[in-house]
């Protein structure tokens, strides 16, 4: 049998060909797409993480019954995690935003983590088949706990939040401060 398959081939037999066509076919179909982005990567790694949260709970949970509180226990959950310290109202060190020296605070997801993190799931969800009015990553509940989470952060810090910039503003900002620059740039 091996001998008449290398003779096929040898002699360019169209069987051989018809098989080596059928088999790049199948191998193109089954590639997947040109390598991922790096969010979409993370998208990806969050949703499958999100997924595997709902299946470990007793009883597990269906992603398609899944609601915003089964999203804040697992934000919450994801706080154990976390490498951002944030300071307690009883520690010496609340409010300061560097520190002299250490503490037993807790270490926390950072609220940016989370904003990010809500933000590629929320993507996902729908994605992946949920219709916008029920994503439960989109939730009211959501943005009030993300809100929380960023104004206790910057309290315990002491660096209260501020809204980035649009970078266009900042360039207007400057050329209003300093009228040099744009002298300069000439």
């Amino acid at each position: 049998m091996s001998t008449n398959k290398g003779k096929d081939v040898a002699e360019g037999s169209s069987s051989a060909s018809a098989t080596t066509t059928d088999h790049q076919q199948q191998k193109q179909t089954s590639q997947p797409p040109a390598q991922l982005s790096r969010y979409e990567s993370q998208k990806r790694r969050d949703w499958n993480t999100f997924g595997q949260y709902l299946r470990n709970q007793r009883p597990p949970v269906a992603l398609s019954q899944s609601n915003s509180n089964h999203v804040l226990d697992f934000l919450r959950y994801l706080d154990q995690f976390g490498k951002t310290k944030v300071h307690a109202q009883g520690c010496v060190f609340f409010g300061q935003p560097e520190p002299p020296g250490p503490c037993t605070c807790p270490l926390r997801q950072a609220w940016g983590s989370l904003d990010a993190l809500i933000g590629r799931l929320r993507a996902a969800y729908e994605e992946n088949g949920g219709l916008p009015e029920t994503n439960p990553f989109a939730s009211g509940a959501i943005r009030v706990y993300l809100r929380e989470v960023r104004d206790s952060q910057a309290k315990a810090r002491g660096i209260p939040y501020k809204k980035k910039k649009k970078k266009r503003n900042l360039m207007k900002a400057n050329l209003d401060h300093n009228p040099n620059i744009s002298m300069q740039q000439s």
